[in-house]
């Protein structure tokens, strides 16, 4: 007889049986992968988070290493009111400590020249009555050149030296003075300092255009409408000094100061000075130190949370429980911060007030020893070591944030141990997802081989049942 489903034949619940045989046949290497990848994962994970506070640290130590804030110096200004804002300063980080009075006596500008008044009556006015004629503007080697005819006006002469493609900073409006003056053609240079004199030549010679030259004969611009470029003048500490921009480059040594606006005047008509000191960037260093200690101590939680075991049998190991290479890690910047570094007057981080406290945190200590507090300490090398603040933390042997960059980086680059053990874990992910793969394969070879089995009983027993069957009958 045909059987169509296991165990209708001999009437067992066959089908049942051969699924709770697959079942304990499955589960034990199902449990078995599904704890390898439940591990994998969470070290895969664990090194990520890892790896996230590695590269926060990283960050602060890389700009300790370069120095940026510890070797800086600080300018501060004080205007003689909040309104006022005449000067803007830089300091290199050769620049010496020092306080100085500024007065902005003159801003540096450019020519300005203006056409004399009633030289035209409109601004519709042609330059010409006829031919053709040509103005070239200039300023030492720079110069450009304006070609005009009968028909161009003075509208167009100033769309024509704004529009030059040779225009090397001049530029022209028209002042509409609504009287008998007439219009007024404003030209100015940016070509700013003493001697950058904005010429304007007739090269035509025709007369009519005189009128718009610095250079021609008694029909030519008056000396009354054109300015001179002029320096900047300031005075420091009461001396004179000048510059051909508004910027003074190493006027006090290595500090440069721009001049934003005129000094202000008091009531009784004298010029107030600006006050520039120059000092240590005592801020951004703090702020270095502060971002050094905070994310030094994020790192060591986020290494002691994946590398501590629970603490009772109900509490979870750390995803990284145990592990050398984290606990190395530790171990290893723990020594740095703790070691001294030869050749600077500040040669520990204890003598600028950082501690390693019982838990293996960096903090501003608050015990005394005699020397003074943590927050004692550092304001004391801020004020009296800066310099040597810088050397304790780059110098380029035994730097605390050299040697620290230097270690980590062995830990964080591409091809450092974190990334390795990443690869591993990713390696160990894809055999776990082979394994799966040759589990499924050999189920499926297992069910069909037990079914095959168990067919056959089926079949067995059902043709017992039919030959039982027909014996009883035969005896009855």
């Amino acid at each position: 007889m045909s059987i169509s489903s296991l165990g209708v034949g001999s009437g067992l619940a066959l089908d049942d049986l051969v699924r709770q045989l697959i079942s304990a046949e499955r589960q034990p290497k199902e449990n078995r992968l599904d704890a390898r990848e439940k591990a994998v994962n969470a070290e895969i994970s664990a090194l990520g988070k890892i790896k996230s506070k590695i590269s926060d640290f990283q960050n602060v130590i890389e700009e300790l290493r370069s120095g940026s804030n510890l070797n800086s110096r600080e300018p501060s200004i004080t205007n003689p009111s909040e309104d006022d804002d005449v000067l803007s300063a830089d300091a290199s980080k050769s620049a010496l400590r020092g306080s100085y009075d500024i007065v902005v006596k003159q801003l540096a500008s450019g020519s300005r020249i203006t056409t004399d008044t009633a030289a035209f009556s409109s601004s519709s006015d042609t330059l010409i009555s006829s031919g053709t004629g040509s103005l070239t503007f200039s300023v030492g080697s720079d110069s450009f050149t304006i070609n005009v005819d009968s028909t161009t006006t003075l509208t167009d002469l100033r769309e024509l030296i704004n529009d030059s493609e040779n225009n090397f900073g001049v530029t022209a409006n028209i002042i509409e003075t609504g009287t008998g003056d007439g219009p007024r053609l404003v030209i100015l240079s940016d070509k700013e300092g003493a001697g950058n004199d904005l010429v304007i030549n007739n090269d035509t010679g025709n007369a009519e255009l005189d009128r718009l030259s610095t250079t021609g004969g008694a029909g030519s611009i008056s000396a009354a409408n054109i300015q001179a470029a002029r320096n900047a003048i300031a005075e420091v500490d009461g001396i004179e000094v000048q510059s051909a921009s508004n910027e003074f480059e190493n006027t006090i040594q290595n500090v440069s100061f721009t001049a934003n606006e005129l000094s202000p005047t008091n009531s009784s008509g004298v010029q107030e000075a600006t006050n520039l000191t120059i000092g240590f960037n005592k801020k951004g260093v703090e702020e270095d130190i502060n971002n050094f200690i905070d994310n030094y101590n994020a790192l060591i939680d986020e290494i002691e949370k994946l590398t501590s075991y629970g603490a009772t049998d109900e509490d979870e190991d750390g995803a990284l429980a145990g592990d050398s290479l984290l606990r190395g890690l530790r171990q290893s910047m723990a020594t740095i911060v703790g070691e001294e570094v030869a050749g600077s007057e500040v040669s520990s981080l204890f003598e600028l007030g950082i501690e390693l406290n019982k838990d293996g945190r960096l903090e501003i200590g608050t015990n005394d020893f005699g020397l003074g507090s943590g927050k004692t300490r550092l304001n004391d090398a801020l004020e009296d070591n800066f310099d040597d603040i810088s050397s304790l933390f780059n110098d380029e042997s035994n730097g605390i944030a050299v040697r620290l960059d230097d270690l980590i980086e062995q830990y964080s680059s591409s091809s450092g141990l974190i990334s390795l053990r990443e690869r591993s874990a990713r390696d160990e992910k894809d055999s776990v997802e082979t394994a799966r793969e040759a589990l499924e394969l050999r189920m499926a070879s297992f069910e069909q081989t037990v079914r095959a089995k168990y067919v056959n009983l089926d079949k067995t027993i059902a043709q017992l049942s039919q030959t039982g069957s027909a014996l009883f009958a035969a005896l009855v």
